[in-house]
């Protein structure tokens, strides 16, 4: 998915992949070895160079806490295999509990409004209307820069700081200086350094990571399956469960904690995810609400909704922005 839509990356691309160690005569330090795993792993995920505290947490899985010293080390041939497969599966691990969500730049978006004269000049008058905040009809080459702003990454446009070539785009089109234009030369000024910019992205794209959780139901199961923490949140349940009503409300009582506490277990956000939430509880047992339960009896209503809620984000899930 590019431009406009979201790529999510949750470590399948990964997992799905030859993870043997590339032939070599190189005698393999550990410092080859993470070089040669971030280029494998960003060879698999469209060229995305992944967050150093990914890179970090998935060498810490691999039980590699002395970084520089493990850079420094040699490596024989089984070695290194067996510590570059683990370390590319801990990444993929790391994005199966805390996924990456991108846009892929490659000049798609920018394209189709270039191909189709109505929607260029709906997108120019616009562009115009917005920039020209005096209302004179008037505004100044400069501009074209804030209009490239103003388009953003949802309308295929990368930041700056992530692709300094657009600076270039704009000197040689000569869209610099305090010269002012009318709406029609803005349209002929901004329309080549679209065209410019779609071809230079068709040729390198350009990643954008946003600031997304997506809730895909790991978490949850990672809950589900150690004890311990699981145990913690069923205390911290019932323990509002003996301060509140004792009986009926059992699901409503759960329902009101997740709201509370869920993104920290890993649940959507329950406002702008009712329906999830919705979906969920009117499965659950009707009659395990209406009466009054055991201790046990409502830990294991709290298990079945939780398991119900990682069902479900597994099949579909959520992006919290």
């Amino acid at each position: 998915m590019a431009d406009g839509g979201l790529t999510i990356f949750n470590g399948e691309q990964i997992r799905v992949a030859d993870l043997s160690l590339p032939e070599s005569d190189v005698t393999f330090t550990g410092a080859r070895l993470l070089d040669v795993a971030d280029s494998k792993v960003s060879s698999l995920l469209s060229g995305l160079s992944l967050p150093d505290s990914v890179k970090s947490s998935a060498l810490k899985r691999v039980n590699v806490c002395d970084v520089d010293g493990f850079r420094c080390a040699e490596l024989d041939r089984q070695e290194a295999s067996s510590k570059f497969k683990d370390y590319v599966i801990a990444i993929a691990d790391e994005l199966e509990d805390d996924p990456i969500a991108v846009s892929i730049l490659d000049g798609s978006t920018l394209r189709l409004f270039l191909d189709d004269e109505d929607d260029f000049a709906m997108l120019a008058e616009n562009l115009f209307t917005d920039l020209d905040i005096e209302d004179t009809g008037k505004i100044s080459k400069s501009e074209i820069r804030n209009a490239l702003l103003h388009m953003g990454v949802d309308m295929g446009i990368p930041p700056f700081s992530e692709f300094p070539q657009l600076d270039d785009i704009l000197k040689k089109h000569g869209a610099e200086g305090e010269e002012v234009l009318g709406q029609a030369q803005f349209a002929e000024l901004l329309q080549p350094v679209l065209q410019e910019l779609a071809e230079a992205l068709a040729e390198k794209h350009v990643l954008v990571i946003h600031d997304i959780k997506c809730c895909n139901g790991s978490k949850l199961r990672k809950l589900l399956g150690d004890k311990q923490q699981l145990n913690n949140v069923l205390e911290k349940i019932s323990m509002e469960k003996c301060s509140g009503n004792d009986g009926p409300g059992n699901t409503k009582l759960v329902r009101d904690f997740l709201k509370k506490n869920g993104k920290d277990l890993g649940l959507p956000i329950a406002e702008a995810n009712q329906s999830i939430y919705d979906e969920v509880f009117l499965a659950v047992d009707h009659e395990k609400n209406n009466k009054k339960l055991e201790n046990d009896e409502f830990e294991t209503l709290v298990k079945e909704i939780l398991e119900k809620f990682a069902d479900q984000l597994e099949v579909s899930p959520v992006l919290d922005i």
